[in-house]
């Protein structure tokens, strides 16, 4: 069991957009994720297998060995800790998937422009409070931050916040509720993260997994 791989992935988007990348690896999951109620998947190779774990909490489990490696959005990367380097993770692929970006978005009437401008105090309502925090710093701008974990766009049509800090993809979320994007922070894609001490434990297994991955994203 001790060269068993662990890959830790979260159901949705990341999991589908994980399947191309696995198949040119040569790894098929052995069951449907969204049919089946397990939560460790075999695969067609015998010595890998996939744990289905919430989006956030796969820079967790990687990190404390629970999985071995791990495909984590950026976002979610960056606000687990903000020295990924310092924290045992070592995320050496960007696999190209998953794609959209960070942005913050208010109703259409607010004139976030001159808000910033003035430097007034505003009000941000975001799940990413640590991205949204370091952006509106490296600003200048102050704000009081307010911890949401859904429906972000209800917070500036309810009078709750000023501004959101939310992913967008295609935008069509903002557009349904009179929201517009304000501002773009970053371009947000899903990373390979990778247990530096299991590299090291298991080295010739990860790095081929880890190549075939790099290979795969191209």
């Amino acid at each position: 069991m001790n060269d068993l791989i662990t890959l830790a992935l979260s159901k949705g988007r990341i999991f589908d957009d994980s399947l191309p990348l696995l198949a040119a690896a040569g790894i098929e999951v052995s069951e449907d994720p969204e049919t089946s109620r397990k939560l460790i998947l075999g695969t067609s190779q015998p010595g890998v297998r996939v744990v289905l774990v919430r989006a956030s909490d796969v820079p967790t489990y990687v990190e404390h060995g629970g999985a071995d490696l791990g495909v984590a959005g950026l976002d979610v990367l960056l606000e687990h800790s903000d020295d990924l380097a310092g924290s045992g993770l070592y995320v050496p692929v960007d696999l190209q998937i998953a794609r959209c970006r960070m942005s913050v978005a208010t109703r259409a009437d607010f004139d976030y422009a001159t808000a910033v401008k003035q430097g007034s105090r505003i009000r941000v309502a975001s799940k990413y409070t640590q991205i949204a925090r370091q952006h509106f710093a490296d600003k200048g701008v102050h704000v009081d931050l307010i911890k949401l974990y859904g429906s972000m766009e209800l917070a500036p049509l309810t009078g709750l916040a000023d501004a959101i800090v939310d992913l967008v993809s295609t935008g069509s979320t903002l557009k349904a509720n009179q929201l517009v994007e304000v501002e773009r922070i970053m371009d947000i894609s899903a990373r390979l993260v990778v247990n530096q001490a299991a590299l090291k434990l298991k080295r010739e297994p990860m790095r081929r997994l880890i190549d075939a991955f790099a290979r795969a994203a191209g």
